[in-house]
């Protein structure tokens, strides 16, 4: 179910700094109480393939997400200590070290089960072990929230396990939703910074399509 339009959950989560410092993030006060939007990425594992990737490549963008107010965190089912680890190791190494953003370690699981996106096939109750039996690696999909300064999640998108995401979509995401709230347009299809709008009105949709 599409949590877009709602607030995102207001709940605190164990997380760790670029230096080692264990922390508590609650992401929903994170937007709400800095008055800045909010990127908050979840990949599937430390130490894997395709995350190191993308991680790098949100800290690249950093610069030009702090431009537009947009706080970025990351996020896994990892612990503080695998995270560490993973900061502390090169990036010619397949490691993160570099990375400035916060991370998530949502080891109980209980924000990525509240938004749903968890690899489970399925769960089944076991009698004889009195305990529920997960089929699935029970780590997240590479699922995605772009969260306003009133904590109300404006986009998400997840992707498969295999499917790096690509970082300069968010940003237009952010632009986008910046002029919406600067100006009172929409944006049409494949619209960019500085590129024409529309006003919510036939008329405007008839003009646009006209020029365009």
């Amino acid at each position: 179910m599409s949590l877009v339009g709602k607030k995102f959950p207001s709940i605190a989560i164990d997380a760790i700094s670029e230096m080692g410092d264990n922390l508590k993030i609650n992401v929903f006060e994170e937007a709400v109480n800095n008055n800045k939007k909010v990127l908050l990425f979840w990949y599937p594992k430390d130490f894997t393939f395709v995350c190191p990737t993308e991680l790098h490549a949100f800290q690249a963008a950093l610069p030009e997400f702090e431009k537009r107010n947009t706080i970025v965190i990351g996020a896994s089912c990892d612990t503080n200590e695998v995270h560490f680890a993973w900061l502390n190791t090169p990036k010619n190494n397949g490691g993160i070290e570099g990375v400035t953003y916060p991370i998530l370690a949502d080891t109980n699981r209980n924000l990525s089960n509240i938004l749903g996106i968890l690899d489970i096939d399925s769960t089944e109750y076991s009698e004889e072990t009195d305990s529920v039996i997960i089929e699935g690696s029970n780590v997240t999909y590479r699922a995605t929230y772009l969260i306003d300064e009133t904590g109300k999640i404006f986009h998400e998108s997840v992707n498969d396990m295999p499917l790096g995401r690509n970082v300069n979509e968010y940003l237009r995401m952010v632009d986008a939703y910046t002029h919406i709230q600067e100006k009172g347009e929409v944006c049409p299809a494949n619209w960019e910074a500085g590129k024409e709008a529309m006003s919510a009105d036939r008329l405007s949709t008839a003009e646009y399509l006209s020029a365009n």
